[in-house]
């Protein structure tokens, strides 16, 4: 019984030394100490100084990353060492290495992404699910009128008279209009006025000229 006791007390203090002894390497362990914390900080630009929004900012050591604001800015924590990653679509990625040796806790950077031209085969579009839709489409398609129909349409009686009323008189007319006033004043000559009011041939010019677009209406 004693000597199974004194088994047991050694196999006690065997496990409480090496417990121990683990506690004390994981306290010394120099690379836990020496981790350092750098505050990186920047703006992403493309090689014409125009910003580039919501890059990809990525730290390949440690898997973890942000994206860029709509101005370009962006901030992560890295260490020294770590690869970051520069990402953005229509633009070659980049690579940025933090300087392992380095003492600084904050690093300010300028990152520049070059165009990445992006070629793909040529795509026709067509309005037409099939070539036999288009072939239907096409048959029952309503002409359109040519220049002869639409030239008669606008040569009717009643679009000519609007088209006359909104144009300014010729040299033509000036002239004929001008002759007319002439005879008729060498026609009352040393009379009255002649009162066209009761005169029937003017009633009668007056009534046919009307809706031929002769008389305007002027506000």
């Amino acid at each position: 019984m004693k000597a199974f006791m004194m088994r047991k007390l050694l196999f006690i203090l065997t496990l409480l030394i090496g417990w121990s002894a683990s506690a004390q390497k994981q306290n010394a362990n120099p690379k836990k100490d020496s981790v350092k914390f750098i505050q990186l900080t920047g703006i992403v630009i493309s090689d014409s100084m125009q910003r580039i929004p919501y890059t990809k900012v990525y730290d390949l050591s440690t898997g973890r990353g942000v994206i860029a604001d709509y101005f370009g800015y962006f901030a992560l924590v890295v260490h020294p060492g770590d690869t970051i990653q520069f990402k953005c679509l229509g633009y070659k990625k980049k690579n940025f290495i933090i300087d392992d040796s380095t003492d600084l806790k904050e690093i300010s950077l300028v990152q520049i992404l070059k165009f990445d031209t992006l070629m793909s085969d040529p795509v026709d579009v067509y309005p037409w699910p099939s070539k036999e839709a288009f072939a239907d489409a096409f048959v029952n398609m309503p002409s359109p009128n040519d220049d002869l129909k639409r030239a008669r349409k606008r040569l009717t009686q009643q679009e000519m008279a609007f088209v006359g009323a909104l144009m300014e008189s010729d040299g033509l007319s000036s002239y004929n209009s001008y002759m007319q006033n002439f005879y008729q004043e060498q026609y009352i000559r040393g009379q009255g006025p002649m009162n066209n009011l009761l005169n029937p041939a003017s009633w009668a010019d007056f009534i046919s000229g009307i809706g031929t677009g002769r008389y305007r209406i002027s506000n």
